[in-house]
């Protein structure tokens, strides 16, 4: 076995493309690891936001509940693709749009975005532990205690995302079993325990607050659509393509549609839900101990996979910054991080879910420009140079003019400025946040759209397709790069 496989216990490859031999992935693997993505008990404030600030009615927040992970993790499988194509991560791949240079302003903008993400994970995390202390041993939470179960989830998520995709994968499917299994005694539960009348007789919200409450829950996803290909790249090159959106979109929807129902539910009985500042402690003032202890450490296994998920590919972005580490240690600067923001959040924040929601609506804006370009050129290429790739110098076919490709640059920053323009948050506002777009939340539609047909009618880059095919690592075999990755792509269609 290679001593880079996915299945060994340390992942050691980097940003260098997967070569085919290596590439002994199943397309049935994306299930459980979209499932550990959105194991959050978060999805229940969430989906209690709907009902409390967004004033839905339980068919309205169905409505969100089963569009948001559609068309948020329909990006993610769609973007996944290039993984398959490239065999490298997400952020590397985008060398070949941005440019060498120009892709350092998108991936520094998404690095920074990861570090909000995983300061919200590791709070989240830690009122976990905190709960159950409090639960089963009467512990009063203080601030030296709060640092404990920041460094002890922290330290938890360094160690599983640093040891790579193979632990990953394994931690994935054990959690998907359990909090499968817990999460339908927890609806059992509030089957037999809800006062439905007062559920069913809640009248309807305005459809505003619907398409802003799919807005909502689709960001989480959106964060991920970068990260897709970095999940992907041990596919082979024939994997299907319908069965990489298919796997990505079922694996999400199985868990978010539930989760943000339920939480839809629970705001019946705990209408101050949603304005905690703890989002997770109404667990175990809802649920029977019996019940909330256990769901809540399993929960607590989910969003430490969250955020190893997140940290692993978080250390690719920064490797594509040229911090010159091996990903394992660059893991570790978002893990200082979030320790620092998760300390503050805890301690100094007066409100979570108003930082939260602010946090993900400017989460969905940021990575939608890149969305927009990254998807448009997809479509225009089947391959990439994977030694270019790897050269940051004048010498890459991906250095452009100058290091940028100035056509992705200008369709991104066009885009970014677009969404903001549309967007409102607890602190900022722009000045069309009162229009028909930014009532509804629909900045980061705004922004795909805007850099999607700004690059597509902008001249395309000088340099977009390997010229010598021998020169890609991921192709296999020499001089069969580019055109077998096109038979390639044609055979995936088919099959899908």
């Amino acid at each position: 076995m290679p001593a880079d496989s996915p299945d060994g216990a340390i992942e050691t490859r980097g940003l260098e493309p997967v070569p085919d031999d290596e590439r002994t992935g199943r397309v049935r693997e994306l299930v459980p690891t979209w499932v550990a993505a959105n194991i959050s008990v978060l999805l229940l404030t969430m989906g209690a936001g709907l009902v409390i600030f967004n004033g839905l009615n339980i068919w309205q927040v169905l409505v969100v509940a089963v569009t948001a992970p559609v068309v948020s993790y329909g990006l993610v499988g769609l973007i996944s693709i290039a993984g398959r194509r490239g065999g490298a991560p997400g952020m590397a791949l985008s060398r070949a749009v941005f440019g060498q240079r120009g892709n350092l302003f998108p991936g520094a903008l998404i690095w920074i975005a990861r570090w909000g993400w995983e300061t919200i994970n590791a709070v989240s995390g830690a009122f976990a532990l905190l709960t159950v202390l409090d639960l089963l041993f009467g512990v009063q939470r203080n601030t030296a205690l709060i640092v404990v179960t920041l460094l002890l989830f922290v330290g938890c998520t360094f160690l599983v995302s640093g040891l790579g995709i193979g632990a990953l994968r394994v931690c994935s499917t054990w959690s998907t079993y359990l909090f499968g299994a817990f999460s339908l005694l927890v609806l059992g539960w509030l089957v037999a325990e809800t006062d439905w009348s007062a559920v069913f007789d809640k009248p309807a919200g305005s459809t505003a607050m619907t398409v802003a409450g799919i807005g909502t829950i689709a960001a989480g996803g959106i964060s991920w659509v970068p990260s897709g290909p970095d999940f992907t790249r041990y596919l082979p090159r024939t994997a299907s393509t319908r069965g990489v959106v298919g796997a990505t979109v079922g694996g999400a929807a199985v868990v978010v549609i539930p989760m943000v129902l339920m939480g839809a539910v629970m705001a019946v009985g705990t209408p101050d839900l949603a304005s905690a500042q703890d989002p997770v402690s109404f667990i175990g003032r809802l649920l029977p101990a019996w019940i909330a202890v256990p769901y809540l450490l399993i929960a607590l296994v989910g969003m430490l996979l969250i955020n190893s998920m997140s940290m692993y590919s978080a250390g690719f972005t920064a490797q594509t910054l040229g911090i010159k580490v091996p990903r394992a240690a660059a893991v570790s600067v978002n893990a200082a991080i979030s320790l620092v923001f998760g300390f503050l959040l805890m301690v100094v924040a007066t409100s979570f879910f108003g930082s939260f929601i602010s946090f993900l609506t400017l989460l969905a804006v940021a990575f939608s420009a890149w969305i927009g370009v990254f998807g448009v050129d997809m479509l225009r290429r089947t391959s990439y140079d994977g030694a270019a790739l790897l050269d940051t110098s004048r010498t890459s076919a991906y250095w452009y003019r100058g290091g940028y490709a100035w056509q992705a640059m200008a369709a991104w920053g066009a885009a970014l400025a677009v969404g903001l323009l549309f967007t409102r948050v607890d602190w900022f506002a722009g000045p069309l946040a009162g229009t028909w777009v930014g009532v509804n939340g629909l900045g980061w539609v705004a922004g795909i759209l805007t850099s999607g047909a700004l690059y597509a009618v902008l001249p395309r880059t000088a340099r977009t397709e390997p010229a010598d095919p021998a020169a890609d690592p991921a192709g296999g075999q020499p001089g069969a790069g580019a055109g077998r990755s096109e038979r390639s792509e044609r055979a995936a269609s088919l099959s899908g």
